[in-house]
């Protein structure tokens, strides 16, 4: 085989799972330099046919061929072979190893007579680092590191292994507007060199980015096309069968009660400094604020504070007048705090227990689930399948282990239980990560409804578009501080990106 991959093709794909046929016949090309969009719905089976492509799945029924010849990859490690590489949507990264040590896991070229040549790992990734503009810091452990540093490691340990055709799942779903833009120069940059198949669901990075579109729907392909003559609405709407229209909070900004109050706040990140640094925010009834930052300025670690999971060193954090700092986590739930955390697979869902499972993880011993310390399966299983169709949680029942579950799918699980619970506050930590167009609709019309109720939600986001959208007012979060609160008519893009860049304006 060449040692270029000049042309990709899947024919005829077919895979199958008890209850759900995930790929149904599905044939599509990439051509060298050519950067193939794989757009659809959560749960059409995007993530599926690429996990056939590396060999972690196996196909039913089909053909895979690279320059014209067959090829059957038994595992990852044929398709590394044959110079595929894929960034997944979850990542596959170990968080009590260094970034060195992670590369090193798959680089078989730095073992010489048994023994582990890490030097010679750190200079590779310091060579794909300068070579691409990837920043990573090769001594860092994984869980020092943001969600958008972890995913800009996945890029560089994809590269250093040497691919010669990237697959990538969702790789904006972790960055800031500024870090997006940047990755999407890169790539086109890129593409002199190898071929990308780009699955996402932003269709402005679609459009910046793709010279072909494919969409899926249910397993199927729906459409093949040049991403240049269509807009991304017709993407959408080809995508999701009917147009797509994002809410947009126009109410008048509320005037109720502090709800959410917090002075003076003081936190440790995971490395010892202070990621919060005497940081001042409040949260009224029926508001939403919306918390702007470059990902790794204590948007992390104030959310766990704010919900128990962080030692507060100073300051205080005061819910319904209550105070919550350094209180258990039992205790802020108690108090009327809803969580949509960041690590959805870590933090947000037990993934070998059921659907119907996870949707009363916080209620498990309340009514109507519970008596007398006895779940009470009749109702466990109508809240399942209610939230189930509410929230198109796509699987093949309330059984299905939460864990196998496309990513889309376990954020829309824990939209659920968070969003259907009654919550009074709550804290939405980037709660349409990985979501498709129609699912975020659907998503933002329940927090502005939520809103209308009376409860009052913090909204953490790198998606700019999100927050001006939704947020009655918008704070700018910038070294644990916050740099600026605005009124949602005074907030524009670039006044956001200049103040998220740590530039003070003049009082």
């Amino acid at each position: 085989m060449d040692d270029k991959i000049r042309s990709l093709r899947m024919e005829h794909i077919t895979k199958r799972f008890p209850g759900v046929l995930a790929s149904d016949d599905i044939t599509i090309e990439v051509g060298e330099g050519e950067v193939l969009a794989l757009v659809g719905e959560n749960g059409a089976g995007k993530t599926t046919l690429m996990n056939i492509l590396m060999g972690i799945y196996q196909q039913d029924e089909g053909r895979i061929l690279i320059n014209g010849e067959e090829v059957r990859f038994r595992g990852p490690e044929d398709a590394f072979n044959a110079g595929l590489g894929m960034v997944h949507q979850e990542y596959m990264l170990v968080p009590n190893m260094t970034v060195t040590e992670n590369v090193a896991l798959g680089y078989k070229k730095a073992w010489k007579k048994g023994i582990l040549d890490l030097n010679m790992v750190r200079s590779r990734i310091m060579e794909i680092s300068e070579k691409y503009g990837l920043a990573v810091n090769p001594d860092a452990y994984i869980w020092q590191l943001s969600v958008g540093e972890q995913q800009k490691v996945e890029l560089v340990k994809t590269l250093s292994l040497g691919a010669r055709f990237l697959i990538l799942d969702e790789p904006t779903s972790a960055l800031t507007p500024q870090e997006t833009d940047e990755l999407i120069v890169l790539l086109k940059k890129m593409t002199d060199e190898l071929s990308i198949i780009f699955i996402s669901h932003k269709l402005q990075e679609v459009k910046a980015l793709s010279n072909k579109v494919t969409i899926l729907r249910h397993g199927k392909v729906v459409f093949n096309g040049n991403t240049d003559d269509y807009s991304p609405s017709e993407i959408a709407s080809k995508m999701t069968g009917h147009e797509v229209k994002l809410p947009e909070n126009n109410d008048e900004a509320s005037h109720g009660d502090v709800v959410l109050e917090i002075k003076d706040l003081c936190v440790r990140g995971d490395r010892g400094n202070y990621a919060l640094d005497g940081l001042d925010l409040s949260v009224r009834s029926g508001e939403i604020v919306g918390l702007a930052g470059v990902s790794g300025n204590g948007q992390k670690e104030l959310a766990e504070a704010i919900n128990g999971l962080r030692k507060i060193e100073k300051g205080e954090i005061a819910l319904f007048g209550c105070e919550i700092g350094n209180k258990k986590p039992r205790s802020v739930i108690e108090q009327g705090m809803g969580y949509i955390p960041e690590e959805r697979n870590i933090e947000g869902i037990v993934p070998p227990f059921a659907i119907r499972e996870n949707l009363i993880l916080k209620d498990v011993d309340q009514k109507p689930f519970s008596n007398k310390s006895f779940l009470k399966k009749e109702k466990v299983n109508e809240n399942a399948e209610r939230l189930q169709i509410e929230f198109d949680i796509r699987s093949a029942g309330i059984n299905t282990q939460s864990g196998s579950l496309s990513g889309g799918n376990i954020q829309k699980l824990i939209l659920a239980r968070e969003l259907s619970r009654g919550a009074k506050f709550i804290t939405a930590v980037y709660p349409t990560r990985g979501l498709d167009l129609g699912a975020v609709e659907f998503i933002h019309k329940e927090l502005l409804k939520k809103r209308k109720e009376g409860v009052g939600i913090l909204l953490i986001s790198e998606e700019l578009d999100e927050i001006i959208n939704l947020s009655d007012r918008i704070a700018v979060i910038y070294k644990g501080r916050i740099q600026k609160v605005l009124e949602k008519k005074d907030a524009t893009r670039a006044r956001l990106g200049i103040l998220m860049a740590g530039v003070k304006e003049d009082e």
